[in-house]
């Protein structure tokens, strides 16, 4: 195995690549007797091809069925054992697995995600039973709104990237999908050379490396393949979407086409989400959780304290390709979403003509350093944050991702700000309820 040491800013991490390709990041953090096991998958719904959307999703459903080793009802029982937690999730780029418990169970925690790699049982019955319950959890997200709106919005956003498709699929797919479907797509994916193992906390570096390598060193790499690569087309328009549904609330949405993680433009973009619509952070496992610092805000000063939004919201996610800049607000009862756009417009569109101001720029910095110290607050979110960013980019962007963001000057807002919030790169979407 092959070994790059420490870096020299940031956390030390210890970074090695075992002989079959699985690189293993260990950052020892010894402030609790708990440590954090993640391990990282270079899949999500971009690999998908059309007629299999949702397959990335539904297989992460899977590796929780049990393995030839770990009989189901016991993959929950092994972490709570030691007073843990354990989960996992899919989106665009990525899959993860984690677990976080007491330190000494560690080697349990590799052995649970050794057997997930290498070991998936796929029984034909659990299949169809997991088809049942994703299905139920589209036609759920359905009934949301907002949610509805999104992935409505984000289709029409994107004309060829499979950016396009939501990560739960397409229900059309999920019908026709069959267990040799899914059993194919996690043999393709799940290879060592095509995964991230992070393991943070109170653990000796050495000790844990060997733990690695002795519970996934015999897995066999697996050829890559041919991935789906397409670069979305420039947008040349503006973009209209309408749903129309059973419901009490109306909802409007904007999605800027913006730009990914290692762009130069990602960081100024995030400051002028904060200017806008408040800071976030780029934790998706943590960032999103609790309050946002908006009072401030452009938007909320403009929809929420005038009396046209009773909420509103930004994001503007870390993605391997570029991705979208979206902003949304819930329309207060008897505001006409004509009223809700045209303000909401005027204050975008106002910041693409004049720019920022000093003082909100270094506010925006001040927000956003804090939330870069709250989302890194345990070795759960700093196990998080290693793996993501490594499987999206790069430790070296995570590292200077903070340095980036405090050398961000008024005139790169002001630039992206012209540049990605033109009319023409926009999609504007509206949810108009209809009485039941």
């Amino acid at each position: 195995m092959s070994s790059e040491g420490d870096a020299p800013e940031g956390p030390s991490v210890r970074s090695v690549v075992l002989d079959n390709g699985l690189t293993v990041l260990v950052h020892e953090q010894h402030a609790a007797p708990l440590a954090s096991v993640w391990c990282w998958y270079r899949v999500g719904s971009k690999d998908e091809r059309t007629g299999s959307t949702g397959i990335s999703h539904w297989v992460e459903h899977m590796n929780f069925k049990g393995t030839t080793n770990i009989p189901r009802e016991q993959i929950k029982g092994i972490i709570e054992r030691y007073g843990g937690s354990w989960n996992g999730y899919t989106w665009i780029d990525q899959t993860a697995y984690m677990e976080t418990a007491a330190s000494h169970a560690l080697d349990h925690m590799l052995f649970i995600e050794s057997e997930r790699m290498s070991n998936g049982l796929y029984e034909p019955a659990e299949c169809e039973s997991e088809r049942t319950v994703i299905i139920s959890e589209l036609q759920g997200g359905e009934n949301d709104p907002e949610q509805l709106l999104d992935i409505e919005v984000t289709a029409t956003a994107f004309k060829a990237h499979p950016y396009r498709h939501p990560t739960i699929g397409w229900i059309g797919d999920l019908q026709r999908m069959s267990r040799d479907d899914l059993y194919g797509y996690y043999r393709r994916f799940y290879a060592p050379n095509n995964a991230t193992l992070v393991i943070v906390g109170d653990v000796d570096t050495d000790d844990a490396l060997r733990l690695a390598e002795r519970r996934f060193g015999a897995i066999p790499s697996v050829p890559p393949g041919d991935r789906v690569r397409t670069e979305e087309p420039a947008q040349t328009g503006e973009r209209r979407l309408t749903v129309m549904r059973e419901g009490a609330t109306a909802y409007w949405k904007a999605a800027y086409h913006a730009p990914a993680v290692g762009d130069a433009d990602f960081a100024p973009m995030l400051l002028l989400d904060a200017v806008l619509t408040g800071a976030k952070g780029v934790n998706l496992w943590s960032s999103f959780q609790g309050q946002t610092p908006q009072r401030t805000a452009r938007l909320y000063r403009a929809l929420v304290d005038g009396g046209l939004a009773s909420g509103v919201d930004g994001a503007l996610l870390p993605t391997e390709d570029p991705y979208l800049f979206a902003v949304s607000a819930e329309a207060t009862a008897g505001t006409a979403l004509t009223s809700l756009e045209a303000a909401a417009l005027d204050v975008l569109d106002r910041v693409r003509l004049e720019g920022i101001t000093q003082p909100e720029l270094e506010r925006a910095k001040r927000q956003f350093r804090a939330r870069l110290v709250f989302e890194n607050d345990s070795v759960t979110n700093i196990a998080h944050q290693l793996g993501y960013f490594a499987t999206v980019a790069s430790l070296d962007l995570f590292r200077a991702l903070p340095g980036r963001i405090a050398a961000v000057t008024l005139e790169q807002v002001a630039d992206v700000a012209r540049r990605h919030l033109a009319p023409s790169n926009r999609t504007i979407g509206w949810f108009q309820p209809l009485a039941a």
